[in-house]
C-alpha cells in the first residue's frame, strides 16, 4: 500500500470544470495545462496539487464534453488516480487511456477532508482510509498493463516500437 494525499471534491464536476474549455487550443506544455486545473472549482489546486495526490469525489466526475484535457490536466499536476461514487462514461475511458486510475467506491468521500491521507493499494483494489477498508473493482489485465506503462500510448509504443507509431 502507497500513501497519498486526497483533495475531496462534491457531485457532477464537469469536464470544463476540471479544465476550463476556454483554454483547449491555446496551452500546449504539460506545465501550462497543469497550471490551469481545477482553477474555477479550487483556485489552491494548482498551486498545491503534489505528485501521488488522488482525488476523491462524488458522483458523476467527469460529466461534459469528451475533452482528453479534463485528464491530462490532473495528471500533469501529479494526480495519481481518481476515486469517484461515478464517473462520465468517456472520462472513465480517458483516464486508463492516460494513465490515470479511476476507481469506483462509495462512501469513502464522506470519510475525507482535503489534505487527509490514505492508503492505496491497487493489487489488491483496496483503500484504506483510517480504521476503515473500500475496496473497488479488480483491474482487468489489459487495463491493468495500460496504467502500468503509463497510459495507452505509451503501452503501444513500448509494445510495437515508437517508430512503427510515428
Amino acid at each position: 500500500m502507497s500513501k497519498h494525499r486526497v483533495w475531496v471534491y462534491g457531485d457532477n464536476v464537469n469536464t470544463d470544470v476540471i479544465f476550463p474549455g476556454k483554454y483547449t487550443y491555446t496551452l500546449k506544455t504539460p506545465e501550462e495545462i497543469a497550471a490551469h486545473a481545477l482553477e474555477d472549482l479550487d483556485p489552491s489546486f494548482a498551486g498545491q496539487a503534489q505528485p501521488g495526490d488522488v482525488i476523491v469525489a462524488g458522483c458523476n466526475w467527469g460529466c461534459g464534453s469528451s475533452r482528453e484535457q479534463g485528464v491530462t490536466a490532473l495528471k500533469y499536476a501529479g494526480v495519481r488516480a481518481i476515486i469517484a461514487e461515478s464517473f462520465g462514461g468517456l472520462y472513465y475511458r480517458n483516464c486508463i487511456n492516460q494513465g490515470v486510475l479511476p476507481a469506483i467506491v462509495s462512501g469513502l468521500r464522506e470519510r475525507l477532508h482535503t489534505g487527509d491521507e490514505i492508503e492505496l493499494d491497487v493489487a489488491n483494489a483496496a483503500i484504506r482510509a483510517g480504521d476503515q477498508t473500500f475496496t473497488f473493482a479488480r483491474l482487468s489485465p489489459s487495463v491493468q498493463a495500460i496504467l502500468d506503462a503509463g497510459g495507452l500510448l505509451p503501452m503501444l509504443q513500448r509494445q510495437f516500437g515508437a517508430q512503427e507509431m510515428a
